[in-house]
């Protein structure tokens, strides 16, 4: 039940979202046990951001999920994450945050896990 929260201060062409999407279903998987087929995705684009004192482009990446994961794990979420970003919207790596959370509780569909 991974969620992954995407604000921007850029526009996402529409294209870019769904290429966002994908690859971050794939990344996903770099935590033990999450899959695309549970994640959750939200993207913000256009929002009014600063970071170090400049509107330049910038980005952060919420990544909740339920249980935990080990440091390994995160890193390398962190280091995909920011490459894709990067990557697809042209903000520079240094310029993106990712921020995680963990949760020993979740419900859908009517219950809890």
């Amino acid at each position: 039940m991974p969620y992954i929260n995407t604000t921007v201060n850029v526009p996402i062409p529409p294209k870019t979202e769904k290429e966002l999407a994908s690859e971050l279903g794939k990344a996903i998987t770099l935590i033990r046990g999450k899959t695309e087929s549970w994640l959750m995705l939200n993207f913000t684009e256009n929002s009014k951001m600063y970071f170090a004192g400049s509107d330049a482009p910038t980005a952060m990446v919420e990544i909740q999920i339920f249980g935990s994961a080990s440091d390994k794990e995160y890193d390398a979420l962190t280091a995909a994450t920011c490459r894709l970003i990067s990557k697809k919207l042209n903000i520079p790596e240094d310029r993106v945050y990712v921020k995680y959370g963990e949760y020993d509780r979740w419900g859908w569909n009517g219950q809890n896990f």
